[in-house]
């Protein structure tokens, strides 16, 4: 699992750690320049969903679009159903873009469109996103070659746990701020990414 990191093009030159980095991810909040290589959107909706920026966002990225992983749909925070209804309308930001899935707290109980989706996130609270059943449905992503990004990754034993699931991406705000919170991860996981095949 590698982080796409919500940094500036000079911020993401100074996390040289290639094992542990692979990209860039773009917010709607920080709205930081393209570092010009591998990226992924956010969609900025943790607290309220800043459409304006979003849309301004993603027509700023326009010309760079075959280097975007995914652009995480609208969503909202611990809320599955009301998630899947802006997922049913996501072609209203979407259209023509890499769509990934928000999967938010009871996502267990609804039918996941994976062939819809270029990833799945796995937002959510805590609890919900240490539960077996997020842990289930990772499983099922992987196993159907969906690739699973996680969100707010900031600490060892939850960069192992979605790691060891076999989730391909992660971001987390800690580890873009303090250089001591990837340092950890990386000293705890000896340096080395496991290989997975």
């Amino acid at each position: 699992m590698k982080f796409l990191l919500d940094l500036s093009p000079a911020g993401l030159q100074r996390k040289q750690f290639p094992e542990y980095v692979c990209g860039q991810l773009l917010t709607p909040l920080t709205r930081y320049a393209d570092a010009g290589g591998v990226y992924a959107i956010d969609n900025g909706s943790f607290s309220q969903f800043p459409e304006v920026y979003f849309t301004a966002l993603l027509e700023r990225q326009a010309e760079a679009k075959d280097r975007c992983l995914w652009v995480a749909c609208p969503d909202v925070v611990g809320n599955a159903r009301r998630t899947f209804e802006l997922w049913r309308h996501r072609d209203r930001w979407l259209n023509g873009w890499p769509a990934a899935l928000v999967l938010q707290n009871g996502a267990e109980d609804f039918d996941i469109p994976w062939g819809d989706t270029a990833a799945v996130f796995i937002g959510g609270q805590d609890p919900w996103k240490e539960s077996q059943a997020c842990a289930d449905l990772v499983r099922t992503a992987v196993a159907l070659r969906v690739p699973v990004h996680v969100g707010r990754v900031n600490g060892v034993g939850r960069f192992k746990r979605f790691r060891d699931l076999g989730a391909a991406t992660c971001d987390g705000s800690g580890v873009c701020k303090y250089d001591h919170m990837l340092q950890s991860i990386i000293l705890d996981t000896d340096g080395r990414q496991p290989e997975l095949f």
